[in-house]
C-alpha cells in the first residue's frame, strides 16, 4: 500500500456495526450559495466515540446528504481497516519482541558448564546435568521440556 493512500474497501473486508456509528447531518460550510446554507447536506459520522478506537469523518463534498454519507463510509472502513492493520502488525512485532530477545550480550539462552557437566537453558530455566549425552545428540533431555513449556504458555494465553 502507498503511503498517505487509503484503499477503497468493501463492506465485507471490514465489518462494522451499526451501533457503533453516531452520524450527525449539518448545514456545509463554504461555497455553494443558499444551497448550502439551506439544506443539512454535510454528514459527519463517528465510529466508537468517545473511547480509545474513536474515528471521526467528516464529508461535505457533494450537493445530497445521501452521497455525502456513502463516501463518509468509505473514507470510515478505510481509516478502520488501516488502524485494524496497524493493531495487528503492533501485536506481531510484540510478539517477535518477546521471542527473539533484545540481543544484548547478556540476553543468554544457554550455559554448558563443562568441568560439571551441566547445561542450563534460561529461557525456561532448566538445568540438566547430562552435558555429555546432549552433546553426543541426545536432545531430547532439552526438546521435551521446551515443547511442555510452549505448551503450558499457549494455553495460558488461550485463557
Amino acid at each position: 500500500m502507498i503511503p498517505g493512500i487509503m484503499p477503497e474497501l468493501e463492506e465485507a473486508q471490514v465489518e462494522i456495526n451499526p451501533a457503533d456509528l453516531d452520524i450527525e447531518v449539518m448545514r456545509a460550510g463554504g461555497a455553494g450559495g443558499q444551497h448550502v446554507n439551506k439544506t443539512e447536506s454535510a454528514v459527519r459520522i463517528w465510529y466508537k466515540k468517545g473511547t480509545a478506537e474513536e474515528v471521526e469523518v467528516k464529508c461535505q463534498d457533494g450537493r445530497s446528504q445521501t452521497k455525502n454519507k456513502e463516501q463518509a463510509m468509505r473514507v470510515l472502513r478505510g481509516r478502520v481497516f488501516e488502524a485494524q492493520q496497524r493493531k495487528l502488525h503492533e501485536e506481531r512485532a510484540e510478539m517477535r519482541r518477546t521471542l527473539i530477545g533484545g540481543g544484548d550480550r547478556s540476553a543468554r539462552i544457554r550455559t554448558y558448564n563443562f568441568p560439571d557437566g551441566r547445561i542450563t537453558d534460561h529461557r525456561i530455566g532448566l538445568t540438566v546435568y547430562k552435558l555429555a549425552e546432549i552433546l553426543a545428540g541426545n536432545l531430547q533431555h532439552l526438546v521435551i521440556p521446551m515443547q511442555q513449556h510452549d505448551k503450558n504458555e499457549r494455553l495460558a494465553a488461550a485463557k
